[in-house]
């Protein structure tokens, strides 16, 4: 009897405890709350819709230093990829031929300097003379005909010596251009920049218009985008552009537009300035221009949620729970990017703070 009593007791505690783990089993555990994660809802915007123009960059400005005087280089005192700044020595190059002109040059300056003081000697002593005789003819104690040979001798050198400044300046005319060209032996830098292509080589023979250097100058750089012939006329000088370059800003401002159609590839060049520095010439980049807009979503690129190939959002439902959503992104604007499908205007989804979010957790 005792032994059956035992076994009841023993059934019921064992029933017991069997019903207490379903209880405890089928009552669903509380979701883990989050707190910090920025929530905002998104709407419907203007997206704007946008033409690519391909382009290359190239400097603002760039400068083809060329010998201007037959020659051979003496000396190179620059090399590629080097700063230099605006008159600094880049060459030399040795000319006889202009070295003797500007030495005959100086010689006749010297030259006409001295007939000019030979000129204004004589003018002096016939002032004299002509003086003397004048007080003389007053006197009646000479001729008027010999009066009036004096005079005439003053004139004449009065003549002699305007004569002699005339070829004192024009030799002096000479010595400056022979000097001038004599300089064009000594090729400095017109601009400040960069040197990126060097022709000049100690030895070689140089003519005038011979390539020496290829300088890019230090205002910068810019993009020349071949626009479709179908914006021509919507693209004006001042219009603030987007941009795809690598190192530079989003934006960019039109500077020029040459309106002339290329019948090859029917584009136009439209030139961009980048306000960024340390940019390559030749580098690839894009122009993108609005040509009109459409109704659609964009999100801070800060919600996007990449895994892989897979890009996602954090869909926040009704009651604040947190759910991974696959997205198809578009292009990209600004801190923002457009959502071509995954989401409608007036979900809600975490917009900051999406490293302390995972699935199922309650946002607070």
């Amino acid at each position: 009897m005792r032994s059956y009593r035992a076994a009841v007791v023993a059934l019921l505690i064992a029933s017991t405890l069997g019903c207490d783990r379903k209880v405890e089993q089928a009552t669903p555990s509380a979701p883990a709350v989050v707190h910090g994660a920025t929530v905002a809802a998104v709407s419907a915007e203007a997206i704007p819709d946008l033409q690519e123009a391909v382009g290359t960059v190239k400097a603002r400005s760039f400068a083809l230093v060329a010998s201007r005087i037959a020659g051979s280089v003496s000396a190179v005192y620059a090399k590629e990829g080097e700063r230099v700044a605006k008159g600094k020595l880049l060459a030399g190059i040795e000319a006889a031929e202009s070295g003797a002109a500007a030495a005959g040059a100086v010689a006749g300056v010297e030259e006409a300097g001295r007939a000019l003081a030979e000129s204004r000697s004589r003018k002096r002593l016939a002032d004299a003379t002509f003086e003397r005789y004048r007080k003389l003819f007053g006197e009646q104690a000479v001729t008027r005909q010999e009066f009036e040979v004096r005079q005439s001798e003053q004139e004449v050198a009065a003549e002699g010596v305007a004569r002699a400044e005339a070829r004192l300046d024009q030799a002096r005319q000479s010595a400056k251009a022979a000097g001038a060209v004599a300089g064009y032996g000594k090729v400095a830098a017109p601009i400040a920049g960069v040197i990126v292509a060097k022709q000049a080589e100690t030895g070689q023979t140089v003519f005038p218009g011979t390539p020496l250097f290829t300088i890019e100058g230090d205002d910068g750089f810019r993009l020349e985008a071949q626009v479709p012939e179908a914006l021509l006329g919507k693209v004006t000088p001042g219009e603030q552009v987007g941009i795809a370059v690598e190192g530079a800003p989003a934006t960019g401002r039109v500077s020029e537009v040459v309106p002339t159609v290329d019948p090859a590839s029917r584009t136009f060049t439209v030139k961009i300035d980048l306000p960024a520095r340390g940019l390559r010439s030749g580098a690839f980049g894009k122009a993108l221009i609005k040509v009109g807009s459409r109704q659609g979503i964009a999100v801070p690129a800060a919600a996007v949620v990449e895994r892989g190939a897979l890009t996602s959002v954090w869909a926040v439902s009704p009651e604040g729970i947190a759910r991974l959503r696959l997205v198809k992104l578009g292009r990209v604007l600004g801190s923002r990017v457009e959502v071509l499908s995954g989401l409608t205007a007036g979900e809600k989804i975490v917009t900051a703070g999406a490293e302390r979010v995972s699935d199922g957790v309650k946002l607070q």
